[in-house]
């Protein structure tokens, strides 16, 4: 039995913000999403190209936990899958509390997660009060970034809506997700 479920699933070949809901994607190994523009062994995301385009891709899949929808929902904003640039919505994962290298069994393809994606100001142009409702200030000061998780493809497959989700957590001492 599966802990978690795919929602959705998207990708784009351009570097649009959104990104187009599909029936399935197909993963690369070490690579990313087949066709997507942030697939690649090397970074891929427009700023972090410009300044180091020869560090690895760590982020070559982003997932958003479909949980987040809920929440932005009573506050207001309607999220639609893929809205936020995110390649899957899962359901049931708390995925934002998952250590540095859990892994996501979903079918044959396996992807391990990598850190927290950074929410971007373009999150605005969806939602005026986006940017600051997937940020979570603390009563300690720290801040709590809550627009999903980054992960790099180890198996590659084909991942549809509806597939289950396993979780692997790493054999060594909870590392936290940082930003990305």
């Amino acid at each position: 039995m599966s802990i978690g479920e795919v929602i959705a699933v998207a990708s784009d070949k351009k570097h649009n913000f959104s990104k187009t809901v599909k029936q399935e994607i197909t993963l690369l190994a070490n690579f990313g999403v087949e066709g997507d523009a942030h697939a690649g062994k090397t970074v891929q995301h427009l700023y972090d190209k410009k300044k180091a385009p020869g560090l690895p891709n760590l982020r070559q899949v982003h997932l958003i936990q479909s949980e987040l929808f809920i929440e932005l929902k009573k506050k207001e904003i309607e999220i639609l899958a893929g809205q936020m640039g995110e390649n899957l919505v899962t359901a049931g994962i708390d995925l934002l509390n998952l250590p540095v290298d859990t892994i996501l069994s979903i079918g044959n393809v396996m992807l391990k997660l990598t850190g927290l994606r950074k929410p971007c100001y373009k999150l605005n142009a969806i939602h005026p009060n986006l940017l600051e409702s997937v940020i979570e200030k603390k009563s300690d000061g720290t801040v709590r970034y809550k627009s999903g998780v980054m992960a790099v493809v180890i198996n590659g497959g084909v991942i549809r809506q509806g597939d289950g989700i396993f979780i692997t957590k790493p054999l060594t001492k909870h590392k936290e997700l940082m930003p990305l």
